[in-house]
């Protein structure tokens, strides 16, 4: 019974002690739910931090991984899309990841915000030449040119767009005026030798291309350069040194499929195909294609 007693005063006490501290937490004046608050981030602070994420986006898409890169810069977007700089980010993605229709999507959301940026229809006519379109690379490179009229880089790709359409004028203009602006652009006085080549000014051609290598020392002006020369004078010494030279920095251009590539045109690349049937040439060639990334064709 005295254990009993002790225990109920112990428990009474608490009771006591329990409902003089609940009472402190009722507000005085009547009681009312207790409602959650959540945070609400201002339009602001999203827009820094679409920012902040698009930063970390253009490092995943450069240097890896793309995938995550491109859905971050979708993210950052959704929370900034005014930015012009994150659209362009996202645009870069998916054409790493060859999604051009996506990437074309994003240029022009993004000119819809601002369409006086010339970056922005240089972006555009980049991915049209991906897409094989030239004709709508040429129009969108011409609308950058109204806003951006010495960028050097630009007039090089316009060339480009009508050398794949054999527009050889057109595209011997716009290799002359980007080499005007930028003199050393050594790849636009390269491709002023692949027009001329195609329009039978041999000796011009191989004129462009020894400027070039006053430049670089880069493989594709040294073998057009062997093929021109070898067709002036069939088997000069002078390009069997070219070839090896250019086939030893650049296993590729064996390969007809690379040529292409880079635009040579048919008259060049058969003179190309003429030289290398010459017998000093055999080991050389053989070379180049074990180590080219082409099957040449």
């Amino acid at each position: 019974m005295f254990k009993n007693t002790i225990l109920f005063i112990k428990k009474r006490r608490f009771i006591i002690l329990a409902i003089i501290f609940f009472n402190l937490f009722i507000p005085i004046g009547g009681s009312s739910a207790f409602t959650p608050t959540i945070y609400e981030p201002n339009v602001n602070e999203l827009k820094r931090t679409g920012i902040k994420i698009g930063q970390i986006a253009a490092k995943f898409i450069r240097f890896g991984p793309t995938k995550e890169g491109t859905n971050l810069a979708k993210l950052a977007v959704a929370l900034n899309p005014e930015e012009i700089e994150l659209w362009m980010i996202l645009a870069e993605g998916e054409m790493r990841r060859n999604n051009l229709e996506e990437a074309l999507s994003s240029i022009q959301k993004a000119k819809s915000y601002n369409p006086k940026i010339a970056s922005l229809w240089f972006a555009e006519a980049s991915i049209a030449l991906n897409q094989n379109k030239p004709e709508n690379a040429i129009d969108a490179i011409k609308n950058g040119l109204k806003l951006e009229p010495n960028n050097s880089t630009a007039y090089f790709q316009l060339g480009n767009a009508n050398l794949i359409l054999k527009n050889h004028k057109s595209a011997l203009d716009a290799f002359i005026e980007a080499s005007k602006i930028n003199p050393n652009f050594w790849q636009s006085i390269n491709n002023q030798g692949l027009v001329l080549y195609e329009l039978n000014k041999i000796d011009k051609a191989i004129a462009k291309w020894k400027e070039a290598l006053s430049i670089t020392n880069d493989a594709e002006p040294k073998l057009a350069l062997a093929a021109a020369l070898n067709k002036k004078d069939l088997g000069n010494i002078e390009s069997i040194e070219l070839v090896k030279e250019a086939l030893s920095l650049n296993p590729n251009y064996v390969s007809y499929q690379h040529q292409k590539e880079q635009l040579w045109g048919d008259k060049l690349q058969e003179a190309t195909e003429e030289l290398f049937k010459n017998p000093k040439l055999e080991k050389t060639i053989n070379e180049a294609l074990a180590n080219s990334d082409f099957e040449n064709k």
